[in-house]
C-alpha cells in the first residue's frame, strides 16, 4: 500500500514457485507463462526464498526487474544463502560474500531492493559468539538494508535488541506457533525498514522432522487473525520509512489469499484477485474488485 503521505507498506507472499500453486492461484488453461510476473500483478512485493538454497544469479534477478518495469512501485526481497545463516561451522569467504552481492545487483541498481533477510534457526541464541556472527554479516553486507529473522525468545532481551539497534538490523516482527521461547508477536521497529513475516500457527507439526514443509506451513488465518495483525502493521508503520508484509503459509496458495486480505484491509478497498482463488476460497469474494467476481472473469 503505496501513498505519498504515508510509510510504505508493501504485501506479498514469500516465493511464488509453488507446484501446488496451480490451478489454486496459477490458472491450469491457459497456465501463466510467467508466474511471477502473474503474481507481481496482484501484489506490492515478493520475497525471493530461492536465494537461500542457491546463490541467486545476476542474468536471472536483471530479468525479474525488466518484467516488472510497468509496476514503479514493486520491490524485491531475498532471503540470505543458508551458507551465511544455517551453515556455521565456519567463516563464510569474501568471494562468497561476492557471488551474492553480484546476483543481486540488477535488483539494487534498479532501486527495486527492499531488503535482505538473515533467517537464522531457533537454535540461534542470544550468546557471544552468535552477537559476533550478526556483527560479521552486517558488516559484510552494509549497507544494505537489512532484517534479522531471530525466532528464539532470547534475543527480546534489551541488550540484544540494542545491539540490533546498533548494527542498524531490524528485527522481523513474525507469526510462528507459541512453542517453547518462540518468540510471540511483536511490534518492533529497530529500523527505517521493518519486516512482518507469517508462518502459520500450526503447532501440530512445526517441530515434527518428519512431516514436509508443506503440512508445516498448512494454515489460513482467520478473519479476526489478520485484524490482529493489521493493527500490529499500523503500529509499526507509524515508527518505519518502509513495511514490508510477507505470508510464509503457503501450502495451497493460503499465502497468497492471506496475502490479499491483508491488502483490502490495510487499504480499505477491494482489490484485485486471481480468478481460479474465487473458486478455492470463497471467502475472498468479499475482498475482490466487482469485475473479478463474475462468472468467467
Amino acid at each position: 500500500m503505496i501513498t505519498s503521505d504515508a510509510p510504505a507498506i508493501r504485501v506479498g507472499t514469500s516465493g511464488w514457485s509453488y507446484e501446488d500453486w496451480r490451478g489454486i492461484v496459477y490458472p491450469e488453461h491457459p497456465r501463466p507463462r510467467d508466474e511471477m510476473r502473474y503474481l507481481a500483478g496482484h501484489l506490492d512485493a515478493l520475497e525471493v526464498n530461492s536465494s537461500f538454497y542457491r546463490p541467486p544469479v545476476a542474468r536471472t534477478t536483471e530479468s525479474w526487474v525488466r518484467r516488472t518495469a510497468d509496476l514503479p512501485d514493486f520491490r524485491f526481497t531475498f532471503k540470505l544463502h543458508q551458507r551465511f545463516t544455517h551453515q556455521r561451522a565456519a567463516l563464510w569467504t569474501s568471494a562468497e560474500a561476492a557471488e551474492f552481492r553480484e546476483g543481486i545487483r540488477p535488483v539494487v541498481e534498479s532501486g527495486r531492493f527492499g531488503a535482505l533477510l538473515l533467517q537464522v534457526p531457533w537454535s540461534f541464541r542470544y550468546l557471544p559468539e552468535n552477537e559476533q556472527w550478526l556483527r560479521r554479516l552486517a558488516d559484510t553486507f552494509r549497507p544494505l538494508p537489512m532484517v534479522a529473522e531471530l525466532r528464539h525468545d532470547g534475543w527480546l532481551d534489551p541488550k540484544a535488541l540494542n545491539l540490533l539497534r546498533e548494527l542498524e538490523l531490524a528485527m522481523a516482527d513474525i507469526d510462528q506457533p507459541q512453542l517453547e521461547h518462540c518468540v510471540p508477536p511483536t511490534t518492533l521497529a529497530l529500523a527505517p525498514v521493518s519486516y512482518v513475516r507469517l508462518h502459520g500457527r500450526n503447532a501440530r507439526h512445526w517441530w515434527n522432522q518428519e512431516t514436509g514443509s508443506h503440512e508445516r506451513y498448512n494454515y489460513l488465518y482467520s478473519d479476526d487473525e489478520l485484524d490482529e495483525w493489521v493493527e500490529r502493521i499500523r503500529q509499526i508503520s507509524r515508527q518505519s520509512r518502509e513495511v514490508y508484509v510477507f505470508t510464509n503459509n503457503h501450502y495451497r496458495g493460503q499465502a497468497p489469499a492471506n496475502a490479499l486480505e491483508i491488502m483490502s484491509k490495510l487499504q480499505g478497498q477491494p482489490v484485485q484477485v486471481p480468478e481460479p482463488m474465487l473458486a478455492h476460497f470463497p471467502r475472498l469474494k468479499r475482498i475482490a474488485h466487482p469485475a473479478d467476481d463474475q462468472p468467467g472473469h
